[in-house]
């Protein structure tokens, strides 16, 4: 058996911060939904289950969190901090895939969430 890819994902992360370009969306804040997908090789905690042979999934949230609490005007300023500490962090990861939405973004529409995907690869 050979295994050709493995990730470790974490979906649905809701974090409150000051994202945003407009002077209200950086004093009031928001509701911020976090999907991430991490590609490392986990074939070694597979077989010995032991937790040095992957990532921690409780890492990579502490990583997000840290770096959703540091407000910036761009989401995309955000997704590239939290993809340059992932892989900084963790040696193993080969690719990230990134999955920020605004929910309720004031845009003066009926819209449930506005927001941005984004795939790294080292």
């Amino acid at each position: 058996m050979t295994i050709t890819q493995s990730n470790i994902q974490l979906h649905d992360m809701r974090f409150y911060a000051y994202h945003g370009v407009m002077e209200q969306e950086q004093k009031v804040g928001a509701y911020f939904l976090i999907d991430l997908e991490v590609e490392t090789n986990f074939s070694y905690a597979m077989q010995s289950d032991v937790l040095s042979g992957t990532i921690n999934y409780a890492d990579l949230y502490e990583i997000v969190k840290r770096e959703m609490a540091e407000p910036s005007r761009l989401m995309e300023q955000v997704a590239g901090r939290i993809a340059k500490a992932i892989f900084s962090e963790h040696s193993s990861v080969q690719s990230i895939r990134l999955k920020i939405v605004k929910e309720n973004p004031p845009i003066g529409a009926d819209c449930r969430g506005a927001g941005l995907e984004i795939f790294y690869k080292q």
